[in-house]
């Protein structure tokens, strides 16, 4: 039996939305969004949150990391999902190097994807030692997303995509963390391939919501990369992604149609065709 969803309130959110959202128990739903059309699809069905992630560098550019993905791209992509869309919170993601070599940097960079890429927040890979950074952005008006676990910013200084705080000093490090960005005001922190009872931990320790992407079932929301959950992405499947879809196995039937009734003649038909 289908469930009754509650209309939805056409009044956009904003980054304190989410901290209530938590503190009423209520789960936080949020989606990658790329495009204008994804977006305003997504925001129909009343997804919570749409972060602009780098991860387009992968999933729309064909790349092999975050890593070379620049600003300017990122707030094109930021402007075509702001301008669709209605009620979820955007939040651009700050590519590599356009927030880590100096506060002032950051300041710059962010502002941009504000006023440029008319995005509601920021988000921001790394630690603790991010924190003046991030209070700063903060004391600039800049809502501001933090993300800790696996950062594939520093995929070449962590090796490999793997699990964060299996053991007790990494566990240490990312309730440390975790702590250190919502004291300089981060208004909520995606926790990414992070040990599910650690993830439990941090989340039950903070007022800010968790936002988790392969940390376990206690955030206080989930994330996915929306290419991934519709399977038009297949280069690999993380542990943590459901499919809900295999939308690159339609699109290869329904495109190979096409071209045989091309090479057969049997397209256009005479009522597709203007007399």
């Amino acid at each position: 039996m289908n469930k009754i969803k509650a209309p939805l309130s056409t009044k956009p959110l904003a980054a304190p939305d989410l901290v209530k959202m938590k503190q009423k128990g209520r789960a936080i739903a949020m989606l990658t969004a790329y495009d204008f059309y994804t977006a305003r699809t997504l925001d129909e069905i009343g997804i919570d949150g749409l972060l602009v992630g780098d991860s387009a560098n992968m999933v729309f550019y064909g790349e092999k990391s975050t890593l070379s993905i620049t600003l300017d791209q990122m707030i094109y992509h930021t402007q075509a999902v702001s301008r669709a869309v209605k009620r979820a919170l955007v939040i651009g993601d700050m590519p590599f190097m356009s927030y880590q070599a100096s506060v002032e940097d950051a300041v710059r960079s962010a502002g941009r994807m504000i006023k440029q890429g008319r995005a509601a927040a920021v988000k921001l890979e790394g630690g603790e030692h991010l924190a003046p950074t991030i209070s700063k952005l903060v004391e600039t008006g800049i809502p501001v997303m933090g993300h800790i676990g696996l950062v594939p910013q520093s995929i070449h200084q962590l090796g490999a995509f793997k699990m964060q705080g299996r053991d007790d000093r990494s566990a240490e490090y990312l309730k440390k963390s975790a702590r250190a960005l919502q004291d300089a005001g981060c208004f909520a922190i995606v926790l990414e391939m992070v040990h599910a009872d650690v993830a439990g931990e941090i989340s039950r320790e903070l007022t800010i919501p968790t936002i988790g992407i392969g940390a376990g079932p206690q955030c206080d929301g989930q994330i996915l990369v929306t290419n991934d959950l519709l399977g038009l992405f297949e280069d690999f499947q993380p542990k943590f992604v459901r499919r809900y879809a295999h939308l690159a196995q339609e699109m290869r039937k329904a495109c190979s149609r096409w071209l045989d009734d091309v090479k057969n003649r049997d397209y256009p038909s005479d009522d597709e065709s203007y007399r």
